[in-house]
């Protein structure tokens, strides 16, 4: 993806911290609500912020727990809010769908992008088309990774 790359965002979460387990809370085995989210150095020209939260060892590969974008330029996305238009996941809604691995230990990244725009995409939009749409426009990005495993899954 192509950008005009001017710094790093700064992802944190009062939920959990780089590398750490996310809690049941916003997991399908909890809420399954968004967690809170941070963000520090937000470019000047910052006119939208894009969340994209992924899982690459989902078996089938890349696996899209949530697309958001159009989210006003701010230092705070609250737990469970929704300041944006959201795209459609891997499990074929529009909404947050938190991590709830078949098995095993799993990484998720929640991955935020600073833009010079706000894109002009309609709800329900798919993870490669907003990477296609968003790619010219990112000023920064940044990224929290978490862990997760169901320990109370059964394997076969």
């Amino acid at each position: 993806m192509q950008s005009r790359n001017q710094g790093k965002l700064y992802l944190t979460s009062p939920a959990f911290s780089q590398g750490e387990r996310i809690p049941t809370r916003y997991t399908c085995d909890g809420e399954n609500i968004s967690p809170p989210l941070e963000i520090r150095n937000l470019p000047k020209y910052t006119e939208s912020i894009v969340v994209i939260v992924e899982d690459p060892d989902a078996p089938r590969g890349i696996w899209t727990h949530w697309l958001m974008w159009n989210i006003p330029p701010s230092n705070l996305i609250e737990e469970g809010e929704v300041p944006g238009i959201q795209g459609t996941n891997d499990f074929g809604r529009l909404h947050y769908g938190g991590p709830c691995p078949p098995q095993g230990l799993h990484h998720y990244y929640f991955r935020i992008y600073a833009l010079d725009v706000m894109l002009n995409i309609k709800e329900g939009t798919g993870r490669q088309a907003l990477l296609r749409v968003l790619g010219p426009h990112v000023l920064a990005m940044g990224e929290l990774m978490g862990v997760y495993s169901r320990y109370n899954v059964m394997m076969a």
